[in-house]
């Protein structure tokens, strides 16, 4: 698929997301389904406390990790999270921040937007802005962020390494970067590679491991370092709605199933601007 194509397909398919439709890359019904959300979510490496302290909606059960938990976030800062969905990871960093701190939230979504919007004022969270735009090209100004996060996004973007240089414009001489994110251990099945379904649900979108560090550090970045790195849990593949609709359309077997599976990994990688 051509740039300008996966885009449209990636923003009408979190559109039905936020619309409540269907999920992706969680399970069927996460969306729609408080508890399955949360589920995935604890497995995935956050804790009962955070999950119950966002507002209702905020959690679509979407991520492949928590870059919250390993951001260092300290009181005062500014957070930048790319692909903000219904607000989930922005409204755990707001907290962390506190009042004195700042999180902006960008998603090239409007249907998300809007969600996100809703959640913040249903939880009365004054530090916390949304705004339209594309992680590829940032809605905010050059050196002006302390930290930026990310869960299960970068992926989606066509152009990783235009993603990681606009990353290290906006940050701050210092700032620092806590992704969460899929990449590739080995390749994918072409059939999946040009899957829309599985562009949408966070799969064929994933580059190698080793391509998506080398972008992070040739946009600039030092101190790379992958702090966790896990294999994606098999169930949640499975199970997820654009994984499912290729396993189903292209038949495939249980056990190819499972070996394109085990060629995906969540990775924690962090990197810092240098002062």
């Amino acid at each position: 698929m051509e740039k300008e194509e996966i885009k449209k397909v990636v923003r009408e398919g979190y559109a039905r997301i936020a619309r409540e439709e269907s999920s992706c890359c969680a399970q069927t019904s996460c969306c729609g389904n408080a508890v399955l959300a949360e589920e995935i979510s604890r497995k995935i490496g956050y804790g009962d406390e955070e999950i119950s302290s966002v507002p209702e909606g905020a959690n679509l059960g979407l991520g492949c990790g928590n870059p919250v938990a390993l951001a260092s976030l300290k009181q005062g800062e500014t957070v930048l999270d790319l692909g903000s969905g219904a607000g989930f990871d922005c409204f755990l960093a707001a907290k962390k921040v506190g009042k004195d701190g700042k999180v902006i939230g960008v998603d090239m979504t409007p249907e998300m937007i809007e969600k996100a919007g809703e959640n913040a004022r249903k939880g009365k969270f004054k530090n916390v802005e949304f705004r339209l735009g594309e992680i590829e090209n940032l809605p905010a100004a050059d050196n002006s962020v302390d930290v930026i996060i990310s869960n299960c996004v970068i992926n989606l973007a066509p152009d990783k390494t235009r993603v990681f240089k606009e990353v290290f414009r906006v940050l701050k001489p210092g700032g620092r970067l806590m992704v969460s994110d899929l990449v590739l251990l080995k390749g994918l099945p072409d059939v999946i590679k040009q899957s829309a379904d599985a562009y949408i649900g966070c799969i064929s979108g994933a580059t190698g491991k080793d391509e998506y560090l080398e972008a992070i550090k040739s946009a600039g970045f030092k101190d790379v370092e992958i702090m966790d790195e896990s294999t994606y849990p098999v169930e949640l593949f499975q199970d997820a709605t654009a994984a499912k609709a290729v396993i189903e359309r292209l038949n495939i077997p249980a056990d190819a199933v499972k070996e394109i599976a085990e060629a995906v990994v969540s990775i924690k990688v962090q990197g810092r601007k240098r002062r």
